[in-house]
């Protein structure tokens, strides 16, 4: 049985799947009936979208990729995370060929923790706006 609080299972995801891209700390976060609500329309909700998005998205296009958490509030199973993404970007993002700016995507984030996993994500972040700061100094 996991011990850990919701904020520390929130903490751990951050730090271990998003900046160190460690599958067996994602698959052993995820619930298997995980739903992602802010997955983009035509993206699948469930984890494989998730992790799509770190791998195949973010972590490409962002060496040195790093996670400051701000703030976290916990209220039951649900951690709501105000944190910064930041990292180089030395790769095509979404289809933005690589400026080597230092780019810092602002998000905030609802999860709910059950039993120590993953079973939902809500989400809000700046990446529409970075992308356009990175056209422009192209």
């Amino acid at each position: 049985m996991n011990t850990a609080s919701p904020k520390q299972i929130v903490q751990r995801f951050n730090h271990e799947v998003i900046e160190q891209g460690r599958l067996d700390s994602f698959e052993a976060l995820m619930d298997p009936e995980f739903v992602n609500w802010s997955a983009p329309s035509g993206a699948p909700q469930d984890g494989s979208g998730l992790w799509n998005t770190f791998e195949h998205l973010l972590r490409p296009a962002l060496s040195d990729l790093r996670v400051e958490i701000h703030e976290q509030l916990c209220e039951g199973d649900k951690v709501a995370t105000r944190k910064t993404v930041s990292g180089r970007h030395t790769g095509t993002l979404m289809g933005v060929p690589a400026t080597g700016q230092t780019v810092h995507i602002d998000v905030i984030d609802i999860v709910t923790v059950r039993e120590g996993r993953y079973v939902e994500h809500w989400g809000i972040n700046t990446l529409t706006t970075v992308l356009a700061q990175l056209r422009s100094a192209q």
